[in-house]
């Protein structure tokens, strides 16, 4: 609704059905969910090594900055959607309108940076996988396919989440 920066007015009892069926919160679930996935599979099989040499190397064409990225952005991603989840929570108990502009503009800016920084992941990720020799992969090439796609779906989860909080 109207109001001050979403709410319509401050107070109120929390109703927990009504709060989970609003669609900024389905968004953020769901970008936490993709971010989870993202770094889960890069932090379980992104890293692998030879029989030779028993030091281990990220499967994206050996670039550590591959695993690295895609992982901290993910791990990041996981803690902010936490973050505004609880905002989300709290926001129409908040009547100081400056309070609420100020939230409202931090999930405005986290979620534009972050639909960027994704689509750099997605790119960045892609770009490195076509460059892996099949041979350096014995295991983890579906957790490596898995964090790509899910990073190309968290532009869009992110881009939702904009949306909502424009």
């Amino acid at each position: 609704g109207g109001g001050a920066y979403g709410a319509a007015k401050a107070g109120g009892s929390f109703d927990l059905v009504r709060f989970v069926q609003q669609p900024q919160v389905l968004a953020r679930i769901v970008s936490a969910v993709f971010a989870l996935i993202v770094f889960a599979c890069l932090v379980g099989d992104g890293y692998t090594s030879v029989p030779e040499n028993p030091r281990l190397f990220c499967i994206f064409n050996h670039n550590e900055d591959a695993c690295r990225y895609g992982i901290g952005i993910g791990v990041l991603a996981f803690l902010a959607c936490i973050f505004f989840f609880m905002v989300d929570v709290y926001f129409p108990q908040i009547s100081n309108t400056t309070d609420r502009k100020y939230l409202v503009l931090a999930d405005l800016g986290f979620s534009g940076l972050w639909t960027f920084l994704w689509f750099i992941g997605f790119c960045f990720l892609t770009n490195q996988w076509s460059w892996t020799r099949p041979e350096d992969v014995y295991i983890g090439a579906d957790s490596a396919r898995a964090a790509i796609t899910f990073s190309f779906f968290s532009i869009f989860s992110w881009g939702l989440l904009l949306t909502f909080a424009y």
